[in-house]
């Protein structure tokens, strides 16, 4: 070549690494054949990128510089062969696929885990701990995580020297094309073990039961998660635990449905008692969480009274403030009790004719009923407000 590998380039011929590599990407930028197909274009690449290879390594720029031959032979021979992951740099500024050099390493962080856990309404309600069993990868003690056996230690690979790649050259019309890819000797690890742990095979890790206590915060509903940090799998190579999330199912409640932080319980009365009304003793979600011995001594108030007032009507709602479930952030919810009158079925003949002389007294033999008329939309009602005027 008899063109000077520094003119080629565009750089003087006491410039620095940084300032060929710039040179080299801003022409391969202009000249690749992908980008430019001129004939003239591909051949000039080829030299630049010949330039590129003997400037850019200190011992070939260094025999060119002394008017050594740097090709060994000429253009195109075995010397002047060149990286693809140069030309990968010429264009997106770093290495091949954004792929990292070098060995990957064996210890890794371990996987999340996850496990769903039912609980009662008044456990989700006021808080519960519980003990879990829990099967999950724990650091092998045998080994103590890295996985060889007791007495031995990984050594370097042989086949990558430690460098968890090898190199791949193909030869095409651009020269020699140099990639790495990972060793398949130790899988990118950059080293081997020799006698692996016989406990955990090598992986650093084995499958084990433990038993872990979780504290259920006070106002979780269903589908809440309670994170336990470091608690999931340790990662392979003995790496350091995931976290393990604990999943809340609330179960259903005889008595009690749960909306938000709201309790709603619907009860049956008499039509004599709606009409006449009356005073219920209903329990509170606290009476799950003590028997009869130990509600007194616990000092949770486990009941109250509701008043039906005289002449309530089936669907009536009655609030009972602060007896509804804890929130996360503070505050509690409502009791709602609905009320229903149940209408008797089967009537013997006195209670029969009980009914007809109070059906007489208040008139009500031939009842007509009545039609309660519907909502009227706003523009009904303005119509309504013009038509009075």
């Amino acid at each position: 070549m008899s063109q000077d590998l520094y003119d080629l380039l565009g750089v003087a011929r006491d410039a620095d690494a940084d300032a060929i590599k710039k040179a080299y990407r801003r022409l391969a930028r202009q000249l690749h054949p992908d980008v430019n197909p001129d004939p003239e274009a591909q051949e000039q690449f080829k030299k630049v990128s010949a330039a590129y290879e003997v400037l850019s390594d200190p011992q070939k720029r260094a025999a060119y510089d002394r008017g050594g031959d740097p090709f060994g032979g000429g253009f195109g021979g075995q010397g002047a062969g060149f990286s693809f992951t140069d030309i990968m740099d010429a264009f997106f500024g770093g290495s091949a696929g954004g792929a990292t050099r070098g060995p990957r390493p064996r210890t890794r962080r371990g996987q999340d885990a996850l496990i769903r856990l039912e609980v009662d309404l008044a456990e989700a309600a006021f808080g519960v701990s519980r003990e879990l069993k829990v099967d999950t990868a724990i650091r092998c003690t045998t080994c103590g995580g890295d996985g060889a056996a007791p007495g031995s230690k990984p050594v370097a690979c042989e086949t990558c020297h430690g460098q968890g790649e090898v190199a791949h050259v193909q030869r095409s019309f651009l020269g020699e094309i140099r990639t790495l890819r990972p060793c398949p000797a130790c899988r990118g690890f950059g080293s081997v073990i020799p006698d692996p742990c016989r406990e955990c095979a090598g992986d650093g890790r084995v499958r084990s039961r433990r038993t872990l206590t979780v504290k259920i915060p006070a106002g979780v509903d269903t589908g809440t998660r309670v994170q336990l940090s470091e608690q999931g799998e340790i990662g392979p190579g003995g790496g350091p635990p995931g976290d393990l999330y604990v999943e809340i199912h609330v179960a259903p409640h005889p008595t009690f449905t749960r909306h938000g932080n709201d309790l709603h319980c619907t009860v049956v009365v008499p039509m004599t008692a709606a009409a006449l009304g009356l005073t219920l003793t209903l329990p509170t979600l606290e009476a799950d969480l003590v028997d009869a011995e130990g509600a007194a001594a616990s000092g949770l108030q486990t009941s109250f009274e509701l008043e039906v007032p005289p002449g309530t009507q089936s669907g009536s709602e009655s609030v009972v403030r602060g007896q509804g479930v804890p929130g996360l952030r503070g505050g509690r919810g409502d009791l709602i009790v609905t009320v229903t009158v149940e209408t008797p079925t089967r009537l013997d003949p006195r209670q029969e004719e009980l009914l007809r002389e109070l059906a007489t007294l208040r008139g009500e033999e031939q009842p007509t009923g009545r039609v309660r008329a519907t909502q009227k939309s706003v523009f009904g009602r303005l119509r309504d407000a013009f038509n009075q005027h």
